[in-house]
């Protein structure tokens, strides 16, 4: 894993932890903090599958540059 990985990481467990305990923390019946938890948890998935899905995406595009790259380089010593 590249620095920028291991700072996203930390980032977003720095993140989930400091919601956690500000709804732990929070003077609200359990089920309302349940309710928030389970919010706060949904929120965090789906940022989770979007910066997934947006990295997909970009190395796909950097393996067609490499694959287009490489087909090209390919035709020149043929």
């Amino acid at each position: 894993m590249n620095n920028t990985g291991k700072i996203l990481t930390a980032v977003a467990a720095g993140a989930v932890a400091g919601a956690v305990l500000g709804v732990l923390f929070a003077p609200d019946k359990g089920s309302e903090t349940r309710r928030k938890i389970n919010e706060k948890g949904k929120k965090l998935t789906d940022g989770v599958k979007e910066k997934f899905t947006q990295g997909k995406e970009k190395l796909n595009g950097l393996k067609e540059d490499i694959t287009r790259k490489v087909n090209e380089k390919m035709e020149e010593f043929a």
